[in-house]
């Protein structure tokens, strides 16, 4: 057993803590610097346990319920849910046991503790894989799972948890004229590339000189349905993380970038010094904003539902309780942006939410709301989009369990809206 095996544990299960106890999303954690000590290395590792192991949480508990008796310390209790996803998905038992127990034992307050660190993880390890197996995918804490029921249906939140459980592969969108081959992958029906079994992205082929960047394939629809012209002026609203910002730049856009933070719009700039591309970023508030634009893209603040499969901390450190406060912000800055938008011009309002009312609904009250818009439905008509996922008004409509066998997408919703002259 390697220290850097029992630092990278420990460092996951302060995440675990940091999610189930104070309602912080993995993201912040590592914004704030949660693993800057550990070595690379040990830095993926931890967070590929705490992934993991939220991503499999119903199933840990399931197994460790009948080991522990009500009142389990949060710490310990995240010490042998990470501990019983490691057993079962294979992991060495004499390393992850011993490993865990040393842990608890270091820990001052629960130290004491110890022995039963032990004797369940080792009961985890006799019997866990065989039962882990044999339970169903995780299912969604009910306060998501029943309103995404209630829209899709109870067979399709089955799919998406099956989906979402199974985890997502690393999709890349390449810059046009490209060699897309170099990284040997699959090239999705919509043009994207996916990988299986990527490792570390700063060292595959083409990164370094800047020819692709990481994008999920449902994130790089919106600026094909945007469609951006050489030379047009086009505004990124919410520009971070960037690959759309890309996108729009490779296709020879003269693109402004907005977004609020000054941290996230760092790391947007050193993707685009990274690829070479030319955007003038802007820090500051989309609601503020003013100017002129042939065209918008406007990825709005939403529940970011529809990104689960990649962020499991996501129904586990939320509650639903802010979706009224975003879909309000939806609104207005959709109102905002259309002001922005020059008669002629085009709008893409896309959200990568799995709730009507964050995407169908926006797009319905604002039809109602604006008498010069108008959904343009050919613009969704792309290859690779299945004629099913266009919607009543005129959007598309993405959903994790969208090409289930490939392995999946994010959930998705895109509109293109047009200001009649």
């Amino acid at each position: 057993m390697s220290d850097s095996a029992t630092n990278a544990r420990r460092s996951a299960i302060y995440l675990l803590d940091q999610v189930l106890g104070e309602g912080r999303l993995l993201s912040e954690c590592l914004a704030a610097g949660a693993l800057d000590r550990l070595e690379p290395e040990d830095r993926a590792r931890a967070q590929r346990l705490a992934v993991e192991t939220l991503r499999g949480l119903e199933r840990a508990d399931r197994l460790l319920q009948k080991h522990l008796k009500k009142g389990t310390p949060l710490t310990v209790h995240n010490t042998l849910r990470v501990g019983t996803v490691e057993l079962c998905q294979g992991a060495a038992a004499h390393g992850v046991v011993n490993s865990m127990v040393e842990i608890t034992s270091k820990n001052k307050r629960y130290g004491k503790l110890k022995g039963l660190v032990n004797a369940v993880l080792r009961k985890i390890a006799a019997d866990g894989p065989a039962a882990w197996a044999a339970l169903r995918a995780p299912r969604l804490p009910k306060w998501l799972r029943q309103p995404l029921a209630q829209a899709w249906g109870n067979e399709a939140m089955l799919a998406i948890e099956q989906v979402q459980f199974a985890g997502a592969p690393l999709d890349v969108s390449f810059k046009p004229d490209t060699d897309t081959t170099v990284l040997g992958g699959e090239v999705l029906p919509t043009g994207s590339v996916r990988l299986r079994d990527a490792g570390q992205v700063s060292a595959l082929p083409g990164y370094a000189s800047g020819d692709w960047w990481v994008q999920d394939a449902a994130a790089a629809l919106p600026v094909q349905v945007l469609a951006p012209k050489a030379g047009e002026e086009i505004l990124d609203l919410c520009a971070a993380p960037g690959g759309k910002t890309m996108q729009m730049a490779a296709a020879g856009a003269k693109v402004t970038a907005l977004d609020v933070s000054k941290n996230r719009m760092k790391r947007v700039q050193e993707n685009l010094d990274r690829t070479g591309l030319t955007v003038t970023v802007v820090v500051g508030d989309a609601l503020e904003h003013q100017g002129q634009y042939d065209a918008i893209l406007l990825d709005a603040p939403c529940s970011a539902t529809g990104t689960i499969r990649r962020h499991p901390d996501l129904p586990q450190a939320k509650d639903g309780s802010d979706f009224g406060e975003l879909i309000e912000l939806q609104t207005r800055m959709l109102a905002h942006a259309w002001d922005l938008l020059k008669p002629g011009g085009r709008l893409v309002f896309c959200t990568c939410s799995l709730l009507p009312d964050e995407g169908e609904v926006q797009v319905e009250e604002a039809l109602d709301m604006f008498p010069d818009m108008r959904v343009d439905r050919t613009a969704v008509d792309l290859p690779g989009i299945d004629p099913t996922w266009i919607t009543e008004e005129g959007g598309l409509r993405l959903r994790p369990d969208y090409w289930a066998e490939k392995g999946g997408m994010d959930g998705f919703y895109m509109a293109r809206l047009h200001k009649e002259t």
